[in-house]
């Protein structure tokens, strides 16, 4: 448990709630999370639970490659489904101690809140109970993806429903137009790289391609419009590089 221990020790002040030993209401605490983006792709990540709110978790981490390991009796029609697939591991019983020893993160999505706990207390990782931010070390923000772009939203637990409502009204700030601009411009930024040896001249073209003009543009004009700015742009640059 020495692990779970230095983990937490970083955010022993930000739990949302402490417990108390006599029974009284805990006080509620703020909380200042740490943002973060995490690497899943095949790191080990087991989800206790195989309902609704599992089935919501393990189609999210399903997004970041994880590996996979979902401990519950009774499964989801869409949690079996990626199984028969083999993009997880089903383990068809009750949650044990040691299931989750070896694991880099936790989720807790059972409908028992005892359970949830018990998970909490014996994960030596990362770990989340959902709707449960006092058992956990980390939250999931609500989140806007368009290809490489993800912007998160988070009230620190204060209120989720809040951070929903204002991912509904980015998303519609945010279309996907910034993803199909985005994978074009890793290839323009790459050749970028290569082709403009004035660290100044590429720093300056780096923030062209990004300005808030060219967000406009995409925004007016479209996507393929952008790229096309952008292309042009590369080559003035370019071509100034020579000189």
């Amino acid at each position: 448990m020495q692990k779970k221990n230095s983990l937490r020790s970083t955010a022993s002040n930000a739990d949302v709630v402490q417990t108390s030993n006599h029974g009284a209401s805990p006080p509620v605490l703020s909380v200042v999370y740490y943002p973060v983006f995490l690497n899943l792709e095949n790191k080990k990540t087991v989800v206790i639970g195989g309902g609704k709110v599992a089935e919501r978790k393990i189609l999210s981490l399903l997004k970041a490659n994880a590996d996979i390991t979902v401990i519950s009796p009774e499964i989801t029609a869409k949690i079996a489904r990626e199984k028969q697939k083999g993009s997880i591991k089903h383990i068809s019983r009750r949650y044990r101690n040691g299931d989750i020893a070896s694991a880099f993160l936790v989720i807790a999505a059972t409908d028992s809140p005892r359970l949830n706990k018990r998970v909490s207390d014996e994960a030596p990782c990362l770990v989340n109970a959902v709707d449960m931010p006092s058992l956990c070390n980390f939250i999931v923000p609500s989140v806007i993806q368009r290809g490489p772009l993800t912007i998160t939203i988070s009230t620190s637990g204060v209120s989720p429903a809040l951070a929903r409502s204002i991912r509904k009204e980015i998303e519609n700030i945010y279309g996907m137009e910034f993803s199909e601009y985005l994978k074009a411009l890793q290839g323009i930024r790459a050749e970028a790289m290569n082709v403009i040896a004035d660290q100044k001249k590429r720093g300056a073209f780096l923030k062209s391609v990004a300005s808030a003009k060219m967000i406009r543009m995409l925004r007016n004009k479209g996507p393929k419009e952008a790229q096309k700015k952008a292309k042009a742009l590369l080559k003035a640059s370019k071509n100034d590089s020579c000189r």
